[in-house]
């Protein structure tokens, strides 16, 4: 089975998930996407995939944001797709594609909708957070 993550290594977000895709058994094919982004026409099929809109995928505190003007409403699609190609660093992450969907895991939690194999064990999130207990079951807050 085969499971990606779109993946930047300085985010805890994303180091999370990729803890929950390893705790769950898989090893993950890692695309740390600021080097190897993904294609215009790749990135368009991830947001069809997720079922949402281009404007959901944009990360808004990172400068070019702001300096590019994105939060206006009138920019078209492709424009912002446009703005992701010239500065991938405006894509949100982590993004994970799994034979059970795509998503956009934020929080960190999201990817157990779609790991194929269950948790092996406990896991608690970089800050302590429990996300799942010792015998493979989500914890809910």
């Amino acid at each position: 089975m085969t499971i990606t993550i779109y993946h930047n290594p300085d985010c805890g977000t994303s180091r999370n998930v990729l803890e929950l895709i390893r705790n769950s058994g898989e090893t993950p094919r890692i695309v740390e996407y600021l080097n190897t982004p993904p294609s215009r026409s790749e990135l368009a099929d991830l947001i069809r995939r997720m079922g949402i809109h281009v404007r959901d995928l944009l990360r808004r505190n990172v400068t070019p944001f702001d300096t590019l003007g994105l939060d206006e409403p009138a920019l078209t699609d492709e424009q912002l797709l446009d703005a992701m190609m010239a500065h991938p660093i405006l894509i949100n992450r982590p993004i994970v594609i799994t034979p059970l969907g795509v998503r956009l895991c934020r929080p960190s939690e999201t990817v157990l909708e779609i790991l194929p194999s269950p948790q092996r064990g406990a896991f608690s999130k970089e800050d302590g957070e429990p996300v799942v207990d010792a015998v493979g079951k989500r914890v809910t807050p």
